[in-house]
């Protein structure tokens, strides 16, 4: 997950209200309920110490909810009487809930508005392919190919006279499943779609896939549906389920093979977190991987305004804000997950939860719920 558009959030110091709430229910009586949802997240960060600025902000905010079409619901990230963030989640939370921390509760985005796969479905037949753009909002055309329409058919005859004919129709069928990868290419490029979904009968779809550019590969599935049919929104989730699943587990993968040695005695990856914490300061993460039920990612962490002021103890962050005023009224407690988050920001490196990854065999990876692939300079 790329974390850039989290920035917002650490311009200035907090504490932060932290939101996350299920979509509204379109009803008779949906406005007296957000009405209540809002007055009720407004009281519980009264409750936990913020301040009436901040929870009118953040009331106003939720109660709005109810114009918006947020199929999955939404996040918000309050301070200081204002709302400063407020992404869409790709899917619903289990129960609202609410934060008043020292820093903006961040971790549960990655499951929650974390890997939400765009697909780019491509129908194709033996004439060309029309394309469908399909994500958490809906379906938009994308777009279509018309390669060569004559011969397509091939004769019943064997007759040594047709040959030739022969050969011009699976000319026409190599030519037009060409035309369609280069198009499906330049399609995905221009949509970012995370998924192809080829849809056609197996020669077609096989003869597109052959042809596509080795990096889109990997991003490919193929669906054995006939070429005039609409795919089922059944069919779309269940690809982008497997996805997410798929990458998870590839980056599971990636850190087991990591947490070795090479051969200058360096590890590429670490997962105890004083480990973490040393990586964050040195700007060495390269991917922060989370699982969140993990222990240790609600263990504390001390720190102080600027990202690469966290420590495990907090008498090791007071030696290293020496010299730049650190004290003790500007440092505080907080989760382990939230303080990595922060510092994975702020040197541009991404984050993933792998709670999908949960057929790998080797076990709760990382052990403790937080874990590193690192960079080398």
């Amino acid at each position: 997950m790329d974390l850039a558009f989290l920035n917002p959030l650490y311009e200035h110091p907090g504490p932060w209200a932290s939101v996350y709430l299920g979509p509204a229910v379109p009803s008779e009586s949906t406005a007296h309920e957000q009405s209540l949802a809002a007055a009720a997240v407004s009281r519980e960060l009264a409750e936990q110490g913020a301040d009436a600025a901040t929870c009118r902000a953040l009331r106003e905010a939720v109660d709005e909810m109810r114009h918006e079409a947020d199929p999955h619901g939404r996040a918000f990230f309050a301070r200081d009487g204002q709302v400063v963030l407020d992404p869409p989640l790709a899917s619903p939370p289990p129960a609202p809930e609410a934060f008043w921390t020292p820093l903006p509760r961040t971790a549960p985005l990655l499951d929650l508005a974390g890997e939400d796969p765009v697909c780019l479905v491509a129908y194709v037949d033996r004439r060309g392919a029309r394309f469908e753009l399909r994500g958490a909002l809906g379906s938009e055309d994308a777009g279509a190919v018309a390669g060569r329409q004559w011969p397509l058919h091939r004769t019943s005859t064997v007759d040594w006279s047709e040959r030739h004919f022969q050969l011009r129709v699976e000319n026409t069928w190599e030519h037009n499943a060409a035309e369609v990868a280069e198009a499906l290419a330049v399609c995905q490029e221009e949509t970012r779609a995370d998924l192809l979904i080829l849809v056609g009968e197996d020669r077609e779809r096989h003869a597109v896939r052959d042809r596509l550019p080795q990096p889109l590969l990997d991003r490919v599935v193929e669906a054995p549906h006939g070429p005039g049919s609409r795919l089922l929104d059944e069919d779309v989730a269940r690809a982008r389920v497997e996805h997410v699943r798929r990458r998870a587990s590839d980056e599971v993968g990636r850190f087991l093979a990591a947490r070795g040695p090479d051969a200058e005695g360096r590890r590429g990856a670490v997962e105890d977190v004083a480990d973490l914490v040393e990586a964050a300061r040195e700007h060495r993460i390269d991917e922060l991987l989370v699982r969140p039920a993990g222990p240790d990612t609600h263990r504390a962490l001390w720190v102080g305004e600027d990202p690469d002021q966290l420590a495990v103890r907090r008498t090791e962050l007071r030696t290293l804000g020496q010299g730049r005023g650190l004290d003790e009224e500007h440092t505080w407690s907080a989760r382990a997950d939230d303080a990595l988050l922060r510092s994975a920001v702020a040197t541009n490196a991404p984050a993933i939860s792998v709670t999908a990854a949960t057929g790998a065999t080797e076990g709760e990876v990382p052990v403790g719920g937080l874990g590193a692939l690192l960079r080398w300079k």
